[in-house]
């Protein structure tokens, strides 16, 4: 068992002590952006990520009695 233990550790080991032939190049844009946004996108699209973060929440905090109700009958 530790023989076949020894084999995998050293293939998997090879890799690394030859080098790596492959440069990876991060793709990092260093102009500005080609398209300005505006303040009524930037308006919107804060408008929309608020909403789908704080919707469900606030939707469940409305609700909460409505569902101690339905848990409290289940229980029953």
């Amino acid at each position: 068992m530790s023989g076949l233990l020894r084999g995998i550790a050293r293939i998997r080991a090879v890799p690394v002590l030859r080098g790596s032939t492959i440069t990876q190049r991060a793709n990092i844009a260093t102009r500005p952006a080609k398209d300005a946004v505006g303040p009524a996108e930037t308006a919107v699209g804060l408008t929309l990520f608020s909403l789908a973060i704080l919707g469900p929440a606030g939707w469940v905090l409305a609700n909460l009695e409505n569902y101690k109700k339905k848990g409290s009958a289940d229980l029953e």
